[in-house]
């Protein structure tokens, strides 16, 4: 449990100091899509189709992003487990809802690497989270993803972001263990 409010107090503390910056060098974006669970007992981010968690899609997030390339996201996903279904190699005996508040430190490169192509995006996150399944659990998570711009001032795109999710008590959680979460998201200027 002190390892769950130690997440939030960090999270909270993450979120209050970068929205005391300057107004004048950072935007705030927000996105809105679907995400996929995948939670097989295995390190590989691939398997069946049926491995995967698409109950409940929804995933929602909020981002501050500097002009340098640095960005602090917040997220908030739901997902769903069917009854019958197999997480970490154990067979559900009734539908468990996913949860998940995570927040991310991000930097974006793409435009470093690729000055010319205005359309794409590449970025890199790692941060903490807390999500509930069976029980709740604190993460490490570690990941990234691609953007795609819709239009030539940026202020509308594409995402897509794979992030590795490292239970910080795993071996003690069962079925609230490691797992890879994919999003396909709108990503917009507020």
């Amino acid at each position: 449990m002190k390892r769950i409010y130690l997440a939030i107090l960090i999270m909270a503390i993450a979120q209050s100091t970068f929205a005391q910056e300057s107004q004048n060098d950072k935007d705030w974006f927000a996105s809105v899509g679907i995400n996929a669970i995948n939670s097989q007992g295995t390190q590989s981010p691939f398997g069946d189709i049926g491995d995967w968690a698409t109950g409940l899609p929804i995933s929602f997030a909020v981002e501050l992003k500097w002009d340098t390339g640095l960005a602090i996201e917040q997220a908030l996903t739901l997902n769903s487990f069917s009854e019958g279904g197999v997480v970490d190699g154990v067979t559900l005996e009734e539908d468990l809802t996913y949860f998940a508040l995570d927040t991310h430190a991000k930097y974006y490169f793409g435009q470093k690497i690729f000055p010319e192509v205005k359309w794409l995006d590449l970025y890199g996150n790692a941060g903490f989270g807390l999500f509930s399944l069976d029980t709740t659990n604190v993460t490490f998570n570690l990941g990234g993803g691609i953007l795609f711009w819709l239009n030539t001032r940026q202020t509308t795109g594409i995402r897509l972001q794979s992030i590795a999710k490292f239970a910080l008590d795993s071996k003690d959680s069962g079925i609230d263990s490691n797992h890879f979460q994919t999003h396909l998201q709108v990503f917009f200027l507020l």
